[in-house]
């Protein structure tokens, strides 16, 4: 998924790690998504189920979902929509 483009901005690579059947993950992808259509730099949203991966797993357990904004550690098991906004927009 890709927000509206600004031509001067790169975009920012928004990777959630999440698992089936987590309603803090579907709540976090969510406001990344409401997040991502109301600013005007691209976001493109990477999901990536910790359980297709035995290293993923170990490494997050049960501390879906974690949020990595352009690389960087942001959430844990929830989104501050004021937050991530802010981050998309520095």
């Amino acid at each position: 998924m890709t927000s509206v483009s600004d031509p001067d901005a790169e975009p920012a690579h928004v990777v959630v790690y999440t698992r089936e059947g987590c309603h803090l993950c579907d709540d976090a992808i969510e406001t990344i998504e409401r997040v991502a259509d109301s600013v005007s730099r691209s976001v493109e949203i990477e999901t990536v189920d910790v359980d297709t991966d035995p290293d993923l797993r170990e490494r997050y357990g049960e501390r879906v979902p974690y949020v990595t904004v352009d690389g960087r550690p942001k959430f844990k098991y929830r989104v501050d929509a004021d937050d991530l906004r802010a981050t998309l927009t520095a």
